[in-house]
């Protein structure tokens, strides 16, 4: 299935689902299909489709007519003069019904993230830390200019947006933990992330230091972050995203390693990436993979 784009009189946009047509039925069709390949002349397609080339010539200049082929150029073959044609377009369409208003097509999603997103829908709730002051720390927090861009970028593989999925760490009931989740910050401003650490293959240690029990290193710098996925330990039918920072630069850097690599981090389970201050003014704005 292909969307066709259309602009209607007023400027604005309209769309056809159409289904790609590999076959050719007719003559023409099949002198359309030996010209996609690249420009020839009617002699030598005759040869190819292993038909008249009297036919070729009839049918070649009613595409011309019809502004489907072009010339493109002719060369002395045989002593003779030979007239080279091309697709005037790479794709033709025949329309049979009426185009609709057009609608936002959606990114596919893939990796970690194709479970999370299903049929352009958001199959997971979204769980960030409470700007209150909570947990033993009384801690507050800051990561909701980093959520906002992470919901920005999950619209780009949402078709439509069914029902509120962000829910606040302190908002979290025993039932939602049995749903595809993705958890955003450490472990003292997210209990969620707190209460899923244990199970994490890439987890915070007891100093909340990023510890990878895959390579057994431990990263300690405030810039480090992490993005992991793993099995849900409440269903084992669902799945849990943990995006995290050992302090919040930390967690911008996973966020932003998110949108910047997606394709590269998507395909593996777990990454750990530092965060660069490319420009000097204080604000994370690059990263470089560690893991």
């Amino acid at each position: 299935m292909v969307v066709i784009f259309v602009c209607d009189e007023k400027g604005g946009l309209k769309t056809a689902d159409a289904v790609e047509i590999r076959k050719s039925f007719t003559l023409r069709d099949k002198i359309l299909k030996v010209l996609s390949e690249g420009p020839s002349y009617p002699k030598e397609i005759s040869r190819r489709l292993k038909t008249d080339k009297q036919k070729v010539y009839y049918h070649i200049r009613e595409l011309e007519k019809h502004g489907f082929v072009k010339t493109s150029h002719r060369e002395y073959i045989g002593g003779a003069v030979a007239k080279y044609y091309k697709l005037s377009a790479p794709a033709f369409v025949s329309l049979y019904g009426e185009m609709q208003p057009a609608r936002r097509i959606p990114r596919s999603p893939t990796g970690f993230l194709s479970g999370h997103i299903k049929s352009g829908f958001l199959d997971c709730s979204l769980v960030i830390g409470s700007p209150d002051p909570h947990g033993p720390e009384k801690a507050r927090s800051r990561d909701v200019s980093y959520v906002a861009d992470l919901a920005m970028f999950l619209g780009t593989f949402v078709s439509l947006y069914q029902k509120p999925r962000v829910m606040l760490d302190t908002d979290v009931h025993k039932h939602d933990l049995n749903e595809n989740l993705i958890i955003v910050g450490g472990p003292v401003t997210n209990k969620i992330t707190k209460l899923m650490n244990e199970y994490l293959p890439v987890r915070f240690d007891k100093n909340k230091n990023i510890f990878s029990s895959l390579s057994r290193k431990t990263y300690r710098n405030d810039y480090d972050g992490f993005i992991v996925s793993a099995e849900n330990p409440y269903d084992s039918k669902k799945r849990v995203i943990v995006i995290a920072g050992k302090k919040l630069h930390g967690t911008r850097a996973a966020v932003l390693a998110l949108m910047q690599m997606f394709d590269e981090i998507s395909k593996k389970q777990h990454t750990i990436v530092e965060g660069i201050d490319l420009d000097g003014d204080g604000i994370i704005d690059g990263v470089r993979i560690l893991e």
